[in-house]
């Protein structure tokens, strides 16, 4: 065994907090524990200490909030992360990450025009938020292709096909 297996098997999965803000989500009632699946494959890829991270499924009047108050744009988008300003300090125990806020309607109304199942779509949205939250970015062409690399990959272990390819045409 490797000194990186060991270190792996030694991980521990970030504590997830899911709270459903929305009534809308109540159609997808495996969201929440999607997103955890998620997150925790994305966690184990990028080899996170023990940490924790809040979720936030809600609706887009709630994101367009958000948005417009902490980024400037008053508009719903379908996943915002808040990386945390204070992160532990290299304590034993679990430091908070951050949250990650995601959109309902949009969220859907983008699977259904990339022609992508919505749990898919929903398990990329999370993948993505948690990389900016552990410090990945796509500000350049350079950065987002490490990010996306990164979210394929990972997206891949959890059978969900690549989001960036062109989608298939229905016949």
């Amino acid at each position: 065994m490797t000194r990186r297996q060991r270190v792996r098997s030694n991980e521990v999965a970030p504590q997830i907090e899911v709270m459903v803000r929305s009534a809308r989500w109540k159609v997808r009632p495996r969201s929440a524990a999607l997103v955890r699946k998620a997150v925790a494959a994305a966690a184990h890829a990028v080899s996170t200490p023990p940490a924790e991270l809040a979720i936030v499924l809600t609706d887009d009047s709630a994101i367009r909030a958000l948005n417009r108050d902490w980024r400037g744009h008053d508009a719903p988008t379908n996943v915002l992360s808040f990386p945390s300003l204070e992160p532990g300090r290299g304590t034993a125990a679990a430091h908070h990450l951050g949250d990650i806020v995601i959109a309902y309607q949009t969220t859907a109304r983008e699977a259904v025009a990339e022609r992508k199942p919505f749990g898919h779509h929903l398990a990329h949205l999370a993948v993505h938020g948690f990389l900016h939250l552990v410090g990945f970015d796509h500000e350049n062409d350079r950065e987002a292709r490490k990010m996306e690399r990164l979210e394929v990959e990972i997206l891949a272990r959890l059978a969900v096909p690549d989001p960036y390819a062109a989608p298939r045409s229905r016949n």
